[in-house]
């Protein structure tokens, strides 16, 4: 007789920093529908980065001091139907390069990715580069690629989550968010309670997880 068929191995609950801080900014049944749409795609091992090239970029002019030479040709590189996203992200990161001062002064740093457990929640941390400022300051990047502005919820989840695990992500550099169509880089708001934002980020983890072991 055939063997009898093996149950399919249990998809369990995971997030990386995007689809969490992304997860925080939505309300009521978009939140479900949200969690629903990661499970699905975790279980068919599916999933497509379509800004790869332009961080390649992005990190090729802040390594060589190009100032934005990079930037300014991936367009042209990059298959027709991303043209119009890339031609739509240049001129904001390019305002975000002059935000940075002098080329020469900053120095790419090589990040590392880490795993944070809200609750029993894995959320994988993983900036897009690191900067090392003349000065000794050192950031730790995550890029916002979308339409609109990220939210007060968004920027403080991504923010407090990187900054709970610098020690392995870029020790002792300052997390930043950076709002890519616009050029403006978000920072830690010293006011911020670290520990209200822990409870509320828990919180919110446990929901993930219930939404997630409930969905179809």
């Amino acid at each position: 007789m055939p063997a009898a068929a093996q149950p399919a191995a249990p998809v369990l609950p995971y997030a990386t920093l995007l689809a969490f801080s992304r997860y925080v900014d939505r309300t009521g049944p978009a939140k479900a529908t949200f969690v629903g749409g990661l499970r699905k795609q975790r279980a068919s091992r599916s999933g497509f980065n379509p800004h790869g090239q332009f961080v390649k970029a992005l990190k090729a002019d802040l390594a060589f001091h190009t100032g934005g030479t990079h930037l300014n040709q991936v367009p042209d590189l990059v298959k027709p139907r991303w043209r119009p996203l890339y031609q739509a992200l240049v001129p904001g990161a390019l305002t975000y390069l002059a935000s940075l001062g002098d080329p020469r002064s900053i120095e790419l740093a090589q990040t590392h990715d880490a795993l944070a457990l809200l609750g029993g929640l894995p959320v994988k941390i993983n900036p897009q580069f690191g900067l090392r400022y003349a000065d000794g300051r050192a950031e730790a990047v995550r890029l916002h690629f979308d339409e609109a502005p990220p939210s007060g919820e968004l920027v403080l989840a991504t923010l407090h989550l990187m900054a709970r695990h610098m020690d392995q992500v870029l020790p002792h550099a300052e997390p930043v968010l950076v709002d890519l169509r616009r050029g403006i880089t978000h920072r830690p708001d010293p006011a911020v309670r670290a520990d209200q934002v822990e409870r509320w980020l828990a919180g919110e983890a446990a929901a993930f997880s219930a939404i997630w072991s409930t969905a179809a």
